[in-house]
C-alpha cells in the first residue's frame, strides 16, 4: 500500500496518546484497536474507523497484510508509521502492525426494545476498567439486553475496558443516565422489576423471581451502590458468603445474579 508516513509528532499520533492517557475531550468517543484479532473484530461489527496506523515491519502473519489493505479502505485516514512510532503508541508487548482508533456505538433508550423476559444490568460508580469491560463481556455471555452506567466512574473508551470486553462493548447496548432517578424513571417505564445487589437486609438471590423484565443493581467497588437508588422501595438480593471473607469482586458478583436471572426465565 501507499500511505503517507508519519512520525511520532503528528497530530494523528498525539491523538492516540491522548485517548490512551485520556488527557483530551473524546467527543466521538474513539477507542485504540490494536493487532489482527482486533481488527477482525471491527470489520465484523463494521464499526466506524477514524484513523488507521499500518507498520508493515511489525506484520508477522499473512492475514495481517489482507486486513490491511481492508482497514485502509475503510478507514477516514490511514497512515504508515515506523516501528519506534508504532512502539510509542502501542500498549502490546509484541505489537503486530496494525492500530486504530474507532468509535464505539451510540445508544439511546429509543433505540432498545426490550421483550418481556429482557434482563439488563445497572453498573453504579464502577471505578475499575477491567471490572467494566468484564461485566460487558457477561452480558453479552449470558444474552441479557442492555448496560446501564450511573455515577460513572470510568470511560467506556478505557484500553482496559476494551481489552476485558474481548470486543462485545460493540455489540452490547450501552446506556448513561446524568441521574438516578432518571434511570429508575426509566426502568420503571420500561417495566423493569430492579434489585439491588446488597448484603444488608437482602434475601437469597435465588429466591427472587426473576419473570418478566428483570434488572439488576451493581455498585463500586468501594462504596457499593449509591444511597438514591433506596430511594425506590427496590428488593435486595446476596449471594451467600461461607467463608471468612464479607464480599466477592463486582464482576464475580454480577456473573452469579445474572446467570441465575437467565437460567430462570429460560428454564434450565
Amino acid at each position: 500500500m501507499e500511505l503517507q508516513a508519519i512520525g511520532v509528532q503528528h497530530p494523528a499520533v498525539r491523538q492516540v496518546q491522548h485517548i490512551q492517557n485520556n488527557t483530551a475531550p473524546n467527543r466521538y468517543k474513539l477507542f485504540v484497536a490494536e493487532g489482527l484479532w482486533a481488527h477482525n473484530m471491527l470489520l465484523s461489527h463494521n464499526a466506524p474507523i477514524d484513523t488507521f496506523f499500518w507498520c508493515p515491519e511489525a506484520i508477522y502473519a499473512d492475514e495481517a497484510h489482507r486486513r490491511a489493505e481492508e482497514i485502509a479502505a475503510r478507514a477516514e485516514r490511514a497512515f504508515r508509521i515506523s516501528l519506534r512510532t508504532l512502539e510509542k503508541i502501542s500498549e502490546r508487548d509484541k505489537p503486530d502492525g496494525l492500530l486504530s482508533l474507532a468509535a464505539l456505538p451510540r445508544w439511546t433508550p429509543r433505540d432498545l426494545r426490550f421483550g418481556r423476559s429482557a434482563l439488563v444490568l445497572v453498573a453504579d460508580g464502577l471505578e475499575i476498567p477491567g471490572n467494566l469491560g468484564t461485566l460487558i463481556r457477561t452480558l453479552d455471555a449470558c444474552g441479557a439486553d442492555a448496560l446501564v452506567l450511573t455515577n460513572r466512574k470510568t470511560r467506556l473508551t478505557h484500553p482496559k475496558v476494551i481489552r476485558a470486553s474481548q470486543g462485545t462493548i460493540l455489540s452490547v447496548p450501552t446506556l448513561e443516565f446524568e441521574e438516578v432517578a432518571e434511570a429508575a424513571e426509566w426502568l420503571s417505564s420500561q417495566r423493569f422489576t430492579t434489585y439491588l445487589a446488597d448484603t444488608d437486609e437482602a434475601m437469597n438471590y435465588r429466591q427472587a423471581d426473576y419473570s418478566g423484565r428483570t434488572a439488576l443493581v451493581v455498585g463500586s467497588e468501594r462504596y457499593g451502590i449509591a444511597r438514591d437508588w433506596y430511594k425506590y422501595g427496590h428488593e435486595r438480593v446476596a449471594v451467600p458468603m461461607l467463608g471468612s471473607g464479607d464480599s466477592l469482586n463486582v464482576s464475580v458478583s454480577a456473573s452469579i445474579l445474572l446467570y441465575e436471572a437467565r437460567a430462570r426465565k429460560s428454564r434450565w
